[in-house]
């Protein structure tokens, strides 16, 4: 039935009429198996296949076995590639599924269940008319390669979104941190704390410290705490600034002490967080003075 092979899923092979229309009957019924085994055995998609994003899925599940179908029936002769859109879908849902929160491991998962399902039905369907335990095998081929493509296209998507969600927020807390540090009004500071999407903590104090010491520190804080990139100027060369989260208790003040013991850091007084300027002045004064070691400003 099938009169010729490839392991390129673009290529595909020639089916014949009695097995093309096999697919084409069982088709809806395999993309409504695919979705609810998703939906069984993938918990991050327990809830996520009702509503906008149950029909967005639907529809990249139901447009990736129609683009399968047609690259399965392609005559031998053929130039034309059908792949295009279904890579295309695939790419936008995987920038769909970054964008709910949902992890790479996650969209991995569903396709290995989609592949699982859809070669389970689909085989059936064709061995069911006859095909050949030889040329099985080559459609085995194309079932995988082209899913293997499909699930390449949805993680380049996740990750292209991710990075440029990413780029999007630091460049938003960046001009959150500007907005703090410059002291602009309490309006402004506000809308730039809700467009980076930051919760602001109860209090904020300004730490400067060598640059090798930064990750260190980082680790041990409250992961609210801010730190300016380098295109945030700062008023000191010789050290980079976190402007460290935290309750403004003075237990919290003395865990940031001990966290900083050691680092060679000048830590700022605990202010209020729209007042985290104050904070920074107070340990730029005392670092000017040239005060070597950890210090309490």
């Amino acid at each position: 039935m099938v009169r010729r092979t490839t392991r390129n899923a673009t290529e595909g092979i020639e089916l014949s009429p009695v097995a093309a229309a096999a697919l084409h009957e069982e088709l809806p019924a395999v993309a409504e198996r695919t979705v609810a085994a998703i939906i069984d055995e993938v918990p991050s998609y327990a809830n996520a296949l009702s509503g906008p994003m149950g029909e967005t899925i639907r529809g990249a599940v139901e447009l990736a076995l129609g683009t399968f179908l047609k690259l399965a029936v392609r005559k031998r002769d053929s130039t034309a590639t059908p792949m295009t859109p279904a890579v295309e879908g695939a790419y936008q849902l995987g920038r769909g599924e970054a964008r709910s929160g949902r992890s790479m491991e996650a969209l991995l998962a569903a396709y290995r269940i989609g592949a699982r399902v859809s070669w389970r039905d689909l085989s059936r369907a064709v061995v069911e008319r006859g095909m050949p335990a030889a040329e099985l095998s080559e459609f085995a081929q194309l079932v995988f390669a082209y899913i293997d493509e499909l699930s390449a296209a949805s993680a380049a998507g996740h990750t292209d979104e991710l990075e440029n969600t990413g780029r999007v927020r630091r460049r938003n807390l960046d001009r959150l941190i500007r907005a703090l540090l410059s002291r602009a009004p309490a309006d402004a500071v506000n809308a730039s704390a809700e467009h980076a999407e930051w919760e602001p903590p109860p209090a904020l104090s300004a730490v400067l410290l060598p640059a090798s010491r930064i990750r260190q520190l980082v680790t041990l804080v409250d992961p609210r705490s801010l730190q300016p990139t380098e295109d945030v100027q700062l008023q000191v060369e010789d050290r980079v600034l976190l402007l460290v989260a935290d309750t403004g208790s003075r237990a919290a003040r003395q865990r940031l002490l001990r966290a900083v013991a050691g680092v060679d850091a000048v830590v700022g007084p605990t202010m209020a967080w729209t007042e985290a300027a104050a904070s920074y002045e107070r340990a730029l004064r005392v670092h000017a003075h040239g005060v070597d070691g950890d210090h309490d400003a």
